[in-house]
Parts: C-alpha cells; structure tokens; sequence
C-alpha cells in the first residue's frame, strides 16, 4: 500500500496503570477499532503498530502523558507522531454517558480531531524535570533528617527515665548530637573522661 492512498487516522489513549485502551477515528470522526495493550514497550509497538495498519498516524491524544501515559508518549514521539495531553472527561459527562475505557480513549481521539487538546505532552527533560528530580531528592533528604532527629529524641527521652542507670554522660551526648540536628550548630562539647 502505498503512502499517497493512504488516509490519516489519529489514535486515543486512555492510559491505565498495567492496561492502556487505544481507540483510532478517521478524519470524518468515524471509529476503526480499539485496542488495549499491556504498558510495556512491546505493547506500545504493538498499538504503534496497529494504528499504522489502518492509515497514516500523525497525531494522538494521551490522557495522562506525566504518569502512566509517560512511556507511550515518549514512543510516540521517537516515532514521529504529535503527542498531544489529553484531559480526562468531567464526571457529569461520564455519569451521563457511561465509563468505559474505549469510550474515553475515543473521547481522547475526537479531542485532537476537534482541536480542543492543544496541549503538548510532557517531554520529562529539560530544566523543569532536572528541577523535579532535585525536590524530590531534597523531600527524601528531609524525610531521612526527620526520622533520625525522632529517632534520637525518643532515645534522649527515654534516657532521662533510665539516668540512673545510663549514666549522665550518655545523655549528654545524645542532647548534644540532637542539638547538633536541629540547629545545624556543632557543639563544642567537653570532653568526656570515657573518651580517650
């Protein structure tokens, strides 16, 4: 078949944690078919590959192109096809007309045929996403911090109840390294007779 008889058909997505559902329309918004394949790679070639057999594939709809749509939109776009983000339909509407995942990966291809999903799918590079990478070290970071000063608080106070048998000097120690936590300041602590 050659590329001159071929028409353009563009694909919808309704993206899923381990199934996404493809739906395919022609420019006169009828529907060719739908198909659900597993989020692997494999599975997005195979729907790449399946929206190719009917027509010439150029642009799609993806709902969800920041989380579970990323890796379809990434494959998509390695092959030459405009990603467009897709938002998910309203409640009243789905209350009105139903969920089904064809139907809202059909909503997702009638959205780039009528022009109302403009929205260039997320790319995952650039400074934004170096950005994103950063706060969420940092968040872990911070996270970790806490539990230890927590961690050493609650051992601080339970040595308050057991001094007698601890020792003061153990206490003072943990109070030290908890101030050092908290406030970032290192103490310049006495040395203790138990350090040589």
């Amino acid at each position: 078949m050659s590329t001159a008889k071929l028409t353009e058909v563009i694909l919808g997505v309704d993206t899923h944690l381990d199934v996404h559902v493809g739906a395919l329309i022609n420019l006169n918004g009828q529907l060719l078919g739908t198909l659900a394949v597993d989020t692997q790679t494999r599975g997005y070639l195979k729907l790449l590959t399946w929206a190719r057999s009917f027509g010439w594939l150029q642009r799609a709809g993806v709902e969800g192109t920041g989380t579970y749509g990323a890796g379809l939109a990434l494959v998509l776009r390695e092959n030459g096809i405009a990603v467009f983000e897709v938002n998910r339909p309203d409640r009243s509407k789905r209350r009105l007309e139903g969920k089904s995942d064809p139907t809202d990966a059909e909503s997702a291809a009638r959205s780039v045929l009528a022009g109302s999903a403009t929205a260039i799918a997320k790319t995952h590079s650039g400074a934004a996403e170096a950005m994103r990478e950063i706060s969420v070290v940092r968040r872990s970071a911070v996270k970790a911090k806490t539990q230890a000063i927590n961690q050493i608080t609650a051992g601080q106070c339970s040595s308050r109840n057991q001094r007698a048998s601890v020792g003061r000097q153990t206490c003072d120690l943990r109070r030290q390294l908890c101030t050092y936590w908290l406030t970032g300041a290192r103490p310049i602590p006495e040395r203790p007779d138990y350090i040589a």
